[in-house]
């Protein structure tokens, strides 16, 4: 059958007269609605979502609104605890807002919408009033998503599989799917005080709600793994500890699992599948999912800003868990698929810049409105201090290609309460044209994937040459000194959520995806690991005592660079996931933070060694600049910000920085930094001189001498095992040293 004969069969076994009620039905029925049929008032508009308030007559209710436009009607749907289904028409129409005010609806009242209009996938058209739809403004769900076929729009089983999704399922999908609760606003945050730490002083903490308490064993077990958990003192009092000033955690918004992986018997760990944007992950509560998320989600936020520490969350704005046409219909898909989704030329068909089966249509002004409302919400209402955003070059998109003054920036850019947050971008999307780290624009920080590939090269001995690493270290001008933006615009790291920890990267040259279920297919093969002669886990002394130097050489490098270095949580102690690069469906002990490893010695000397760096950066402003070095002389003696030297003990020369090399050393000048401090007096400090040897052999090192330094003091040398709080040893400047093998030795100026 002919591709057009195929869509014009499928039309007709599947569709009737234009509407609502000529389709096809498979199995399907519409349920009983409730005996009582509260009375529906206009209401407003504005603001979208429900909203419980006093209405006319001192009366009390909850407002609904829902865009839809194109829809025919909408329908909503409130539940009684026993499940049983009240369904109310929105009959007042304002902008393509269907609206109206329910007296005696009150918070703790689960809800949903059933929308009404056109099944035709051919022009991407895929209304299904069957199909009970998430408010794309709840701001609580109640229930999880376990994807029967009951709750998809199109039927999953069509014995034609390459017309499937344009055969309408009629089937009520309102008993096997999550619903939407009206939360009471009741909160001002009179009481929180925001810690609104600079970004050059930033230190940030990755880490999974779920998975950084799941295994402490000083966190009562009710707790474990929820948002109460993350606010208990011992799990706060290990971040004081470090000196973190913010944590970043992975998707909190609510979020469903994938098809593929419910068959497997996984689940989505990291959760990047969101399906509700105002609402916290109902399963990270331990309070309950009636609304209790909410104030929990809260408490939390509070009890980190008391102890100094902000909260930045990780937002996939990018796309929806209703994936591709052949993905279920949750939300948006059933609300307005054109109007939320990008479609291709051929409508049946998404556009994909996200690698997960759609993207959302930020360019549209109800998207982009969803997206901004959201953001708002969580700064003024739930009290966060900022965003990461995933795949953010897709949001960056025009209409196909990635527009630095998309309306999406556009519009963050001049937004009085998002331009005031910290806002981090992916800058990268799996697009054409997507990779776009550096082009961000000011106000934007970026993680910076090139910092953490020649860091891990060097270390590796992969680097052909060190200018790349140069750069690097010195906070990548090479990409961020424009515009006005500042070396702060680098958010450094090593590891990320995505890819070997730490400590795999020095125990695994290979991925070890095998659980995940797909063939060790997934995941990155670009790992630019070296597992230092023994791949995984080894009795062996030597190697052991080699990875735990390299641990010790990565996070040395990693807090004296300068930029805003991001930790990820566990790397700190060596959490390991034995070699899995991908572990975004593992809901257990291969993600959880295994705090049994402080109990060990090398675990525990490498928490103090972060610390120790940690400490050392947040005492010494030369190390956390907030403007570019100039690499000129800042007075009569020659002396310079920043300087670069051979193990000769001579500065750089321009052939130096094309010749292999393995060692490099770098000289910051604490007595030229730009700025002056809060009393307007010159900000200065102690000058540094850091060594770098990545070579398995010991190497001799001349220390640049007058001008630069009379003597040295040692304060980190990562050839030692044990790291003493001040090694202490002084060295005169142009004296000849010996660089351990694979080291990173920090020196302050001491005359």
């Amino acid at each position: 059958m002919s591709s057009a004969a195929e869509q014009e069969a499928v039309r007709g076994a599947a569709q009737g007269a234009p509407g609502t009620e000529g389709h096809r039905k498979v199995n399907g029925h519409r349920g009983e609605p409730g005996a009582l049929r509260p009375p529906v008032w206009p209401g407003a508009p504005t603001p979208l979502g429900a909203r419980f308030r006093v209405g006319p007559d001192g009366v009390a209710g909850t407002n609904f609104a829902l865009w839809a436009g194109g829809a025919e009607s909408v329908e909503l749907c409130l539940f009684d605890a026993a499940g049983t289904e009240t369904r109310l028409a929105l009959t007042e129409l304002t902008h393509e807002i269907w609206h109206g005010f329910v007296p005696g609806v009150h918070p703790g009242q689960r809800y949903g919408f059933r929308v009404h209009g056109r099944w035709d996938p051919w022009t991407g058209a895929r209304w299904n009033p069957a199909k009970l739809l998430l408010d794309p403004y709840a701001r609580a769900v109640d229930g999880d998503f376990v994807l029967p076929p009951e709750v998809y729009g199109h039927v999953r089983d069509w014995p034609q599989q390459q017309v499937a999704d344009t055969v309408r399922d009629d089937r009520d999908s309102a008993p096997h799917v999550p619903k939407g609760v009206v939360v009471h606003d009741d909160d001002d945050w009179a009481d929180d005080r925001r810690p609104k730490t600079p970004w050059s002083d930033s230190v940030i903490y990755e880490l999974h709600v779920r998975g950084f308490t799941r295994l402490h064993p000083e966190i009562p077990e009710p707790l474990r793994g929820t948002y109460a958990g993350l606010a208990h003192p011992a799990a706060i009092g290990h971040l004081v500890r470090l000196g973190v000033t913010a944590v970043e955690l992975l998707p909190v918004h609510q979020f469903a699992h994938e098809d593929h992986l419910l068959r497997r018997g996984l689940r989505n760990y990291w959760g990047y599948n969101s399906i509700g944007y105002f609402a916290p992950h109902a399963a990270y509560s331990a309070t309950g999912t009636a609304g209790q998320q909410v104030g929990e989600f809260k408490r939390m936020v509070r009890a980190l800003h008391a102890a100094g520490i902000e909260v930045i969350l990780d937002v996939v704005y990018n796309h929806t868990a209703e994936a591709g046409e052949l993905g279920p219909t949750l939300s948006l898909r059933g609300i307005d698929n054109r109007g939320y989704y990008r479609l291709q030329s051929d409508a049946r068909r998404y556009a994909d810049y996200t690698g997960c089966g759609n993207t959302l249509h930020v360019v549209q002004p109800h998207v982009l409105r969803l997206i901004t409302d959201s953001l708002r919400y969580w700064v003024t209402e739930m009290g966060v201090d900022g965003f990461r955003f995933d795949l953010a070059a897709a949001l960056a998109r025009s209409m196909h290609d990635v527009d630095m003054l998309s309306p999406f920036l556009a519009v963050i850019a001049q937004d009085p309460v998002l331009r005031r947050v910290k806002l981090i971008a992916e800058p990268w999307d799996v697009g054409n044209g997507g990779y776009q780290v550096g082009s961000f624009p000011p106000l934007w920080t970026e993680w910076n994937d090139r910092y953490r590939d020649a860091v891990r090269d060097f270390w590796r001995g992969a680097l052909p040459d060190v200018r790349d690493l140069g750069y690097r270290l010195s906070g990548s001008s090479d990409l961020y000194a424009w515009g006005g933006r500042r070396p702060y615009a680098s958010i450094n790291f090593v590891t990320a959520h995505d890819g070997f920890t730490l400590r795999d990267l020095v125990s695994y040259e290979h991925k070890h995806n095998e659980a995940n279920g797909e063939g060790n297919r997934d995941g990155t093969n670009d790992n630019r690991s070296w597992n230092c002669g023994v791949e995984g886990e080894t009795d062996d002394p030597r190697v052991n005592a080699l990875r735990r130097r390299q641990l010790r050489n990565l996070l040395t490098t990693l807090l004296v660079s300068t930029g805003v270095p991001m930790l990820v949580a566990g790397d700190e102690m060596g959490r390991t996931q034995g070699g899995n690069n991908n572990a975004y469906c593992q809901d257990g002990e291969v993600s959880w933070v295994d705090w049994s490893l402080l109990e060990k010695p090398g675990p525990r000397g490498l928490l103090e060694l972060a610390t120790r760096l940690v400490e050392l950066r947040h005492r010494h402003p030369v190390l956390r600049r907030r403007a570019f070095f100039s690499g000129r002389a800042q007075g009569a003696d020659g002396l310079r910000d920043l300087a670069w030297f051979t193990a000769r003990g001579e500065e750089m020369t321009e052939q130096d920085w094309y010749a292999p090399a393995a060692t490099l050393g770098l000289y910051l000048s604490g007595r030229d930094i730009p700025g002056r401090d809060a009393r307007g007096a010159p900000v200065t400090d102690d000058s540094f001189l850091i060594l770098l040897h990545s070579a398995d052999r010991p190497a001799s090192c001349v220390l640049p001498g007058p001008p630069w330094a009379a003597a040295y003091e040692l304060v980190v040398d990562t050839s030692e095992e044990e790291q003493a709080e001040a090694p202490g040893r002084v060295h005169r400047g142009g004296e000849t040293v010996t660089l351990p093998a694979r080291s990173v030795l920090v020196m302050k100026v001491a005359g």
